[in-house]
């Protein structure tokens, strides 16, 4: 792939601006070496702050020519890593080499105009190396603070009105199954501010427990944090804890979700996705839970997959269930960035310089970030039908797409710098998942984004 007239300006503008803002880092390093060499008086025996001017124009000359040489100009600013360092030193070191040969070869005083002292090219030396990779790091972690998962979804953020679920969860006990996992703690940060008395956080997961119980405590103040280390097939356990500590709502998101890996442990995922919910299911039947979520998932459409076979499993196995509990569950596509997903294996590959492995060219997934999908989970549990509820995910996106926009803004050429391979659809994968909210599907609520999924009978 070459680079279209656009890219080209683009690529030199920016090339520009770097040959710019090194000019000025290395003058700002010449002028500090003199300043502290002379203990910031004028520099007299050379001919006055005048040829250190005149000095300084050679000086840039030697840094600039050292950096191109070297291809400090190839990449983005924002592609620095470790791995460039060596690039950055070999330059600033050959400059320096140059600077102290011309001062050795050329020991005329006439001639201090184009070759500074030595004292003052191993000053410059390390100001200017230590100013030129600072800028560009900072730069990086700007561009990569900045990033918005939006604009690799190609669509606005959405935001939503929570004062309907800042009025539900205010004041009542919450049960928040995998509470470690990207949802889970989502779930327990936004559950927190929505006004919740205390939340019990079930996560079997030694060290993922432990992050979300410290992340909470230093920011939650008015809400009782319960850490449980249980695994939730524990009935006896779960039972217990019910018992004691009576929540009134219970948030499920403890479950296996990487398809391949359920494809080959299909009793395994059966056990934690299917049997595990309708247990506690039950237990929130028997200890009067007023509202129980289901998190579940696009993939429980149709299913092909194992994974999605024990979601829709899971779904049916709670709306039997009858008695003081309203139950729903709530289907969406891909949390954007969660643990073990796609984004967070493409930066990993783009971080190392490997090719960025894509399954198929025409695979596509709906994606929603992380605080859009637990603010409208959220929403969705504080109504009160017995529903099972899809999300309004927006447009899918085609993975390639994704792959090839996360390169580009990562400071790399798709297919230049870093190779995209296609390595083919696994077990259980479909091309598109069949998200449906159209009218014969869903039936629309009074929450924008939140639909009712049609029963069979209703079609």
């Amino acid at each position: 792939m070459t680079r279209t007239k656009e890219a080209w300006i683009k690529f030199l503008a920016t090339r520009v601006v770097g040959v710019f803002v090194d000019t000025f880092i290395v003058g700002a390093a010449y002028l500090s070496a003199f300043a502290l060499r002379f203990d910031f008086a004028e520099p007299v025996s050379i001919g006055g702050w005048s040829a250190v001017a005149r000095s300084y124009v050679v000086v840039s000359a030697v840094y600039l020519a050292s950096l191109l040489l070297f291809g400090c100009y190839r990449f983005a600013w924002r592609r620095i890593n470790f791995g460039e360092l060596p690039r950055y030193a070999l330059a600033a070191v050959f400059a320096c080499a140059v600077l102290t040969l011309m001062r050795y070869f050329m020991p005329n005083v006439t001639l201090s105009h184009i070759r500074p002292p030595y004292s003052i090219t191993v000053i410059c030396f390390v100001f200017s190396l230590s100013g030129i990779v600072a800028v560009r790091y900072l730069w990086r972690f700007y561009m990569a603070f900045g990033r918005k998962d939006a604009e690799l979804l190609s669509r606005d953020e959405k935001t939503f009105d929570n004062s309907v679920a800042a009025r539900f969860f205010a004041g009542r006990t919450v049960m928040v199954t995998g509470a470690g996992g990207t949802i889970g703690s989502e779930i327990v940060r936004q559950a927190a501010a929505a006004g919740a008395v205390k939340i019990l956080m079930v996560e079997r997961c030694e060290n993922a427990l432990y992050e979300i119980d410290r992340d909470m405590r230093r920011g939650a103040k008015s809400v009782s944090l319960v850490p449980l280390m249980i695994d939730i097939n524990d009935a006896a356990r779960m039972s217990a804890v019910f018992a004691a500590e009576k929540p009134s709502v219970v948030l499920h998101a403890a479950a296996y979700k990487h398809v391949p890996m359920v494809e080959l442990n299909p009793e395994e995922g059966w056990r934690n996705n299917t049997e595990a919910t309708r247990s506690i299911a039950k237990l929130s039947v028997q200890h009067g839970v007023e509202r129980f979520v289901l998190i579940s998932t696009d993939k429980a459409v149709n299913p092909v997959s194992v994974m999605g076979k024990t979601k829709l499993a899971a779904e049916k196995a709670i709306m039997e269930l009858d008695g003081p509990t309203s139950f729903c569950a709530v289907r969406f596509g891909n949390v954007f960035g969660s643990s073990g997903s796609v984004v967070p294996l493409f930066r990993s590959q783009i971080a190392r310089r490997e090719p960025v492995t894509v399954t198929h060219p025409d695979m596509r997934r709906y994606f929603m970030t992380i605080q859009e999908a637990v603010s409208l989970v959220l929403q969705a549990a504080s109504r009160s039908e017995k529903a099972i509820y899809t999300l309004d995910m927006g447009e899918s996106v085609n993975i390639l797409s994704l792959a090839e926009g996360m390169i580009v803004q990562a400071g790399y050429r798709p297919y230049v710098d870093i190779p995209i391979v296609f390595t083919g659809v696994r077990p259980g994968e479909k091309l598109f998942e069949e998200l449906d909210i159209s009218e014969k599907s869903a039936y629309r609520t009074d929450m924008a984004k939140i639909y009712i999924t049609k029963s069979s009978h209703d079609k």
